[in-house]
């Protein structure tokens, strides 16, 4: 039978649908720094964040992975609050062998359940999947997020609320997903008015946090390290985010017109280590990173060798800053530090976490700026909540570990809230009752 193929093309539903997402989601976080690539910023509830890894401080036998989503939440956007995507995947991926490929990949889906009264309600059930080298296991089901914190007639008790929602998965490992208080904390409003400081050089205070009184999704996991250490120790994770792509082939036989309707999924979002988006890849190859994985991260060594941020550094501030040539920055984002967490001259941008290196305990020692601050346990050794990832990255950028030090900063050097002393450790969220971004009318 001689079949006449007339056509064969693919619609990007995932693209249509992200756009809808954009305008139909309460808010779309639209001044948050979180908004790193065009087509991203067309569909929050997909946009990666945020990814900390770090030595659980009071479980030290545990490392944590803390991993957020939706950009920018208003804790009092009713009657829709905001809630994990149903028909997105939510991953967690680890890699062992420093090869950008996933060894171990958890993989969260959430349902929508039905509301009460107006109000949208937010607990969602949820299943976790472990994929370990190419074989997936069901490690979690009807699992469910404790409710957003809309206010106390709605979430009273809140602690209690969030405390119930942590669970565990049958391989041991101890799991959180829901609303937190977004523990980035930074002045974007001065950094992308070109580079503005407030005060002095940034250093000493004085910025203003954006991120504070704004609410994120998370998904959160502590891992006995035994389960993942290597010879090395060192585990390099990035987390991402996954669409339905469907395609609709359409061929003709016998005069009659036949379709078919693939799906599969695609990746839209990534992310590893902070900013290596948002500031390293210049706009027009945001997206592409964005559908990309650590084992295609080659093709941006030069974006790193020679980053945009330098270049901006001089034009403003006339520091002299070192523009070509920074194998110290491909170190921090796409290798490893030797003696600290190299992995192999591949580049890979991961957030690698040394297993070895024990976290900070004593406050007095814990420094926000991390190894550059002489505390091993923080960035770029994975990320803790407490890491002033603006000025590591700033003081970085300026020469801070080939031996120029420009104490250069956004003014904003911790979180306006604690986080909490145990897991998920992310603080909760702001009550949407209370909205502290707002005065109340004399």
């Amino acid at each position: 039978m001689r079949k006449a193929v007339l056509a064969l093309f693919a619609i990007t539903v995932v693209l249509v649908a992200a756009a809808l997402a954009g305008r139909l989601t309460p808010g779309n976080g639209k001044a948050s720094s979180h908004r790193e690539a065009p087509l991203i910023t067309e569909d929050p509830s997909a946009d990666n964040t945020d990814l900390y890894a770090f030595r659980s401080p009071d479980r030290p036998d545990t490392f944590t992975i803390v991993s957020n989503w939706i950009p920018a939440e208003d804790p009092a956007a009713g009657p829709n609050y905001y809630t994990f995507s149903p028909s997105a995947r939510y991953n967690i991926n680890l890699d062992r062998n420093s090869d950008g490929k996933p060894d171990v990949t958890y993989r969260f889906e959430f349902r929508r359940s039905a509301g009460q009264f107006f109000l949208g309600n937010t607990v969602q059930p949820y299943t976790v999947t472990k994929i370990v080298n190419g074989k997936a296991t069901v490690v979690g089901s009807n699992l469910k997020t404790p409710p957003n914190n809309i206010g106390p007639r709605t979430t009273p008790n809140y602690r209690q609320l969030a405390e119930a929602g942590i669970g565990s998965l049958s391989d041991g490992v101890k799991v959180f997903a829901g609303q937190r208080e977004d523990a980035f904390f930074a002045d974007i409003g001065a950094v992308f008015d070109l580079l503005a400081i407030r005060k002095g050089i940034g250093n000493t205070g004085g910025g203003k946090d954006f991120f504070a009184g704004y609410a994120v999704h998370a998904i959160a996991l502590q891992i006995p390290i035994s389960q993942v250490d290597t010879a090395n120790h060192v585990v390099g994770i990035w987390s991402s985010t996954d669409r339905k792509q469907i395609s609709v082939e359409i061929t003709k036989s016998k005069g009659k017109t036949k379709r078919r309707t693939v799906s599969h999924y695609v990746q839209v979002s990534r992310i590893a280590n902070p900013l290596f988006n948002e500031v390293i890849v210049p706009t027009t190859r945001k997206d592409e990173w964005n559908r990309g994985t650590p084992v295609d991260d080659a093709k941006f060594v030069s974006l790193v060798k020679e980053p945009i941020l330098a270049k901006v550094i001089n034009t403003l501030y006339k520091l002299d800053v070192k523009e070509t040539g920074r194998d110290d920055l491909v170190q921090v984002f796409l290798t490893g530090v030797p003696n600290l967490n190299f992995t192999g001259d591949k580049p890979l941008d991961l957030l690698r976490l040394n297993l070895s290196i024990p976290p900070t305990t004593d406050p007095a020692k814990l420094n926000r700026l991390g190894v550059l601050g002489k505390d091993l346990a923080g960035y770029p050794n994975g990320r803790r909540l407490e890491d002033d990832i603006v000025d590591i990255s700033e003081q970085a950028v300026a020469g801070a570990l080939i031996g120029k030090l420009v104490p250069l900063g956004d003014g904003v050097d911790q979180n306006d809230v604690q986080r909490l002393p145990s897991f998920p450790y992310e603080a909760d969220p702001p009550s949407g009752f209370d909205n502290t971004k707002g005065a109340p009318k004399p």
